[in-house]
Protein backbone atom coordinates (compact mmCIF):
# COMPACT_ATOMS: atom_id res chain seq x y z
CA UNK A 1 0.00 0.00 0.00
CA UNK A 2 1.22 3.24 -1.04
CA UNK A 3 0.46 6.69 0.11
CA UNK A 4 -0.64 9.25 -2.68
CA UNK A 5 1.78 12.39 -3.43
CA UNK A 6 1.92 14.45 -6.40
CA UNK A 7 5.15 13.69 -7.56
CA UNK A 8 4.87 9.94 -7.60
CA UNK A 9 2.69 8.44 -10.84
CA UNK A 10 -0.22 5.72 -10.60
CA UNK A 11 -2.71 4.59 -12.72
CA UNK A 12 -6.10 7.03 -12.85
CA UNK A 13 -9.43 5.26 -13.71
CA UNK A 14 -12.75 6.99 -14.58
CA UNK A 15 -15.55 5.67 -13.08
CA UNK A 16 -16.50 3.20 -16.58
CA UNK A 17 -12.61 2.40 -15.82
CA UNK A 18 -12.88 1.13 -13.14
CA UNK A 19 -15.96 -1.02 -13.68
CA UNK A 20 -13.67 -2.27 -16.79
CA UNK A 21 -11.25 -2.97 -14.87
CA UNK A 22 -13.04 -5.10 -12.57
CA UNK A 23 -14.59 -7.21 -15.54
CA UNK A 24 -11.31 -7.35 -16.58
CA UNK A 25 -10.14 -9.06 -13.38
CA UNK A 26 -13.18 -10.84 -12.81
CA UNK A 27 -13.81 -12.03 -16.34
CA UNK A 28 -10.57 -12.40 -18.44
CA UNK A 29 -8.43 -13.12 -15.82
CA UNK A 30 -10.84 -15.29 -13.63
CA UNK A 31 -10.11 -13.49 -10.40
CA UNK A 32 -13.76 -14.04 -8.56
CA UNK A 33 -15.48 -11.10 -7.21
CA UNK A 34 -15.07 -12.22 -3.33
CA UNK A 35 -11.33 -12.54 -3.84
CA UNK A 36 -11.17 -8.62 -5.13
CA UNK A 37 -13.24 -8.11 -2.37
CA UNK A 38 -11.58 -9.83 0.43
CA UNK A 39 -7.80 -8.07 -0.29
CA UNK A 40 -9.74 -4.88 -0.70
CA UNK A 41 -10.94 -5.81 2.80
CA UNK A 42 -7.88 -6.45 4.26
CA UNK A 43 -6.06 -4.12 2.98
CA UNK A 44 -8.62 -1.56 4.56
CA UNK A 45 -8.34 -3.48 8.12
CA UNK A 46 -4.35 -3.32 7.56
CA UNK A 47 -3.81 0.35 7.41
CA UNK A 48 -6.33 1.06 10.41
CA UNK A 49 -4.29 -1.80 12.59
CA UNK A 50 -1.75 0.90 11.60
CA UNK A 51 -3.34 4.17 12.38
CA UNK A 52 -4.89 2.48 15.97
CA UNK A 53 -1.70 0.39 16.77
CA UNK A 54 -1.49 3.00 20.14
CA UNK A 55 -5.10 2.03 21.46
CA UNK A 56 -5.05 -0.42 24.32
CA UNK A 57 -8.59 -1.60 23.42
CA UNK A 58 -9.40 -0.24 19.65
CA UNK A 59 -13.46 0.70 19.03
CA UNK A 60 -14.47 1.17 15.47
CA UNK A 61 -17.86 1.72 13.96
CA UNK A 62 -18.36 0.67 10.09
CA UNK A 63 -21.18 2.12 8.57
CA UNK A 64 -21.94 -0.41 5.33
CA UNK A 65 -24.13 0.33 2.20
CA UNK A 66 -26.58 -2.50 0.47
CA UNK A 67 -23.44 -2.78 -2.25
CA UNK A 68 -20.25 -3.88 -2.83
CA UNK A 69 -19.04 -0.75 -0.80
CA UNK A 70 -20.18 -2.84 1.87
CA UNK A 71 -19.05 -5.66 1.45
CA UNK A 72 -15.62 -4.41 1.58
CA UNK A 73 -16.59 -2.85 4.69
CA UNK A 74 -17.73 -6.51 6.17
CA UNK A 75 -14.29 -7.84 4.96
CA UNK A 76 -12.95 -5.04 7.16
CA UNK A 77 -14.95 -6.00 10.24
CA UNK A 78 -14.11 -9.47 9.99
CA UNK A 79 -10.02 -8.31 9.98
CA UNK A 80 -10.25 -6.35 12.87
CA UNK A 81 -12.59 -8.45 14.93
CA UNK A 82 -9.65 -11.43 14.27
CA UNK A 83 -7.36 -9.09 15.28
CA UNK A 84 -8.86 -8.60 18.79
CA UNK A 85 -10.74 -5.18 17.85
CA UNK A 86 -14.16 -3.79 19.50
CA UNK A 87 -15.91 -3.82 15.92
CA UNK A 88 -19.68 -2.24 15.89
CA UNK A 89 -21.20 -3.08 12.15
CA UNK A 90 -24.22 -1.33 10.86
CA UNK A 91 -26.15 -2.17 7.73
CA UNK A 92 -27.89 0.82 6.43
CA UNK A 93 -30.51 -0.69 4.47
CA UNK A 94 -32.27 -4.42 4.90
CA UNK A 95 -30.61 -7.50 4.60
CA UNK A 96 -32.40 -8.49 1.72
CA UNK A 97 -31.33 -5.81 -0.16
CA UNK A 98 -27.91 -7.62 -0.16
CA UNK A 99 -26.92 -9.80 -2.56
CA UNK A 100 -23.84 -11.04 -4.93
CA UNK A 101 -20.27 -10.96 -2.78
CA UNK A 102 -21.66 -8.59 -0.31
CA UNK A 103 -24.23 -11.16 0.66
CA UNK A 104 -21.26 -14.02 1.02
CA UNK A 105 -19.08 -11.66 3.24
CA UNK A 106 -22.39 -10.42 5.41
CA UNK A 107 -23.50 -14.18 5.98
CA UNK A 108 -19.78 -15.15 6.75
CA UNK A 109 -20.07 -12.39 9.74
CA UNK A 110 -23.28 -13.90 10.72
CA UNK A 111 -21.99 -17.38 10.57
CA UNK A 112 -18.96 -16.11 13.24
CA UNK A 113 -21.73 -14.60 15.41
CA UNK A 114 -20.22 -11.14 14.96
CA UNK A 115 -23.23 -8.91 15.03
CA UNK A 116 -24.33 -6.73 12.31
CA UNK A 117 -27.17 -3.93 13.06
CA UNK A 118 -29.99 -2.98 10.33
CA UNK A 119 -30.53 0.57 10.75
CA UNK A 120 -33.56 2.18 8.99
CA UNK A 121 -32.60 5.69 8.37
CA UNK A 122 -35.95 6.65 7.14
CA UNK A 123 -37.78 5.98 10.80
CA UNK A 124 -34.66 6.38 12.84
CA UNK A 125 -33.80 9.55 14.32
CA UNK A 126 -30.60 9.78 12.83
CA UNK A 127 -28.12 12.23 14.89
CA UNK A 128 -29.02 10.22 18.54
CA UNK A 129 -28.46 7.04 16.65
CA UNK A 130 -25.60 8.29 15.08
CA UNK A 131 -24.07 9.75 18.56
CA UNK A 132 -24.83 6.20 20.22
CA UNK A 133 -23.60 4.01 17.73
CA UNK A 134 -20.16 6.15 17.43
CA UNK A 135 -20.13 6.44 21.55
CA UNK A 136 -16.43 5.73 22.92
CA UNK A 137 -15.00 4.70 19.26
CA UNK A 138 -11.95 5.84 18.03
CA UNK A 139 -12.28 5.44 14.25
CA UNK A 140 -15.38 5.36 11.96
CA UNK A 141 -15.07 3.61 8.79
CA UNK A 142 -16.98 4.83 5.72
CA UNK A 143 -18.62 1.86 3.21
CA UNK A 144 -21.61 3.43 2.37
CA UNK A 145 -21.58 4.17 -1.34
CA UNK A 146 -18.68 3.23 -4.04
CA UNK A 147 -17.43 4.64 -7.28
CA UNK A 148 -20.87 4.04 -8.99
CA UNK A 149 -22.58 6.76 -7.37
CA UNK A 150 -23.32 9.30 -9.59
CA UNK A 151 -27.01 11.15 -8.68
CA UNK A 152 -27.55 13.79 -6.08
CA UNK A 153 -27.72 12.39 -2.25
CA UNK A 154 -31.06 12.81 -1.11
CA UNK A 155 -32.26 12.55 2.19
CA UNK A 156 -31.75 11.08 4.78
CA UNK A 157 -28.81 9.68 3.57
CA UNK A 158 -27.48 14.10 3.33
CA UNK A 159 -28.08 14.20 7.07
CA UNK A 160 -26.56 10.72 7.84
CA UNK A 161 -23.59 11.55 6.60
CA UNK A 162 -23.41 15.17 7.68
CA UNK A 163 -23.69 13.53 10.94
CA UNK A 164 -21.06 11.47 11.08
CA UNK A 165 -19.09 14.15 9.97
CA UNK A 166 -19.76 16.64 12.93
CA UNK A 167 -18.98 13.54 15.12
CA UNK A 168 -15.35 14.53 15.57
CA UNK A 169 -14.04 10.90 14.78
CA UNK A 170 -11.17 9.76 12.63
CA UNK A 171 -12.97 8.86 9.46
CA UNK A 172 -11.35 5.80 7.20
CA UNK A 173 -13.58 6.17 3.47
CA UNK A 174 -12.81 2.67 1.92
CA UNK A 175 -12.04 3.79 -1.47
CA UNK A 176 -14.03 6.65 -1.46
CA UNK A 177 -15.36 8.99 0.59
CA UNK A 178 -19.10 8.82 0.07
CA UNK A 179 -21.22 11.11 -1.50
CA UNK A 180 -18.14 12.11 -3.59
CA UNK A 181 -18.12 11.70 -7.71
CA UNK A 182 -15.69 9.80 -9.57
CA UNK A 183 -14.98 11.54 -12.29
CA UNK A 184 -15.13 14.83 -11.03
CA UNK A 185 -14.41 14.67 -7.20
CA UNK A 186 -17.38 16.83 -6.34
CA UNK A 187 -19.44 16.73 -3.53
CA UNK A 188 -22.90 14.72 -4.88
CA UNK A 189 -25.14 17.41 -2.22
CA UNK A 190 -22.61 16.47 0.39
CA UNK A 191 -19.89 13.99 1.05
CA UNK A 192 -18.17 12.38 4.33
CA UNK A 193 -15.03 14.02 5.45
CA UNK A 194 -12.12 11.13 5.81
CA UNK A 195 -9.55 12.02 7.54
CA UNK A 196 -7.85 9.23 5.14
CA UNK A 197 -8.97 7.03 2.18
CA UNK A 198 -7.79 3.63 1.45
CA UNK A 199 -8.60 3.13 -2.76
CA UNK A 200 -8.48 0.42 -4.68
CA UNK A 201 -5.99 -0.41 -7.68
CA UNK A 202 -5.34 3.15 -9.09
CA UNK A 203 -6.46 6.77 -8.02
CA UNK A 204 -9.58 7.50 -9.34
CA UNK A 205 -10.19 10.07 -11.74
CA UNK A 206 -12.15 12.91 -9.56
CA UNK A 207 -8.93 12.44 -6.81
CA UNK A 208 -6.59 14.44 -9.28
CA UNK A 209 -8.80 16.65 -11.63
CA UNK A 210 -10.46 18.43 -8.61
CA UNK A 211 -8.07 19.26 -5.96
CA UNK A 212 -10.97 20.25 -3.81
CA UNK A 213 -11.52 16.62 -3.38
CA UNK A 214 -8.77 16.38 -1.05
CA UNK A 215 -10.68 18.24 1.61
CA UNK A 216 -12.61 15.23 1.49
CA UNK A 217 -10.47 12.30 0.97
CA UNK A 218 -7.52 13.13 3.48
CA UNK A 219 -4.26 11.43 3.09
CA UNK A 220 -4.58 9.25 -0.14
CA UNK A 221 -3.49 5.36 -0.13
CA UNK A 222 -3.90 3.37 -3.08
CA UNK A 223 -4.39 -0.78 -1.97
CA UNK A 224 -3.96 -3.31 -4.53
CA UNK A 225 -6.43 -5.82 -4.77
CA UNK A 226 -4.41 -8.80 -5.84
CA UNK A 227 -3.82 -7.43 -9.72
CA UNK A 228 -2.89 -4.24 -11.36
CA UNK A 229 -4.94 -2.45 -13.89
CA UNK A 230 -3.78 -2.78 -17.65
CA UNK A 231 -2.86 -0.05 -19.78
CA UNK A 232 -6.14 1.64 -20.30
CA UNK A 233 -6.28 0.51 -24.14
CA UNK A 234 -6.65 -2.48 -23.02
CA UNK A 235 -9.64 -2.57 -20.72
CA UNK A 236 -12.78 -4.19 -22.31
CA UNK A 237 -15.43 -1.89 -23.25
Amino acid sequence: MEQYTHDKKFPVLSRDEVRSFDSWAINELGISGVVLMENAGRSCAERIKEKLARETEPRVCIFCGKGNNGGDGYVTARHLVNSGFNVKVVLCGRRQDVSGDAKINLDILEKMHIPVEELDLKTCDIPSTVESLTSRCNMIVDALFGTGLNGELRQPYKQFIETINSRQIPIVAVDIPSGIDCDTGEPLGTAIKAQETVTFGAMKKGFVSNKQALQYTGRIYIASIGVEPPQRGNLPD
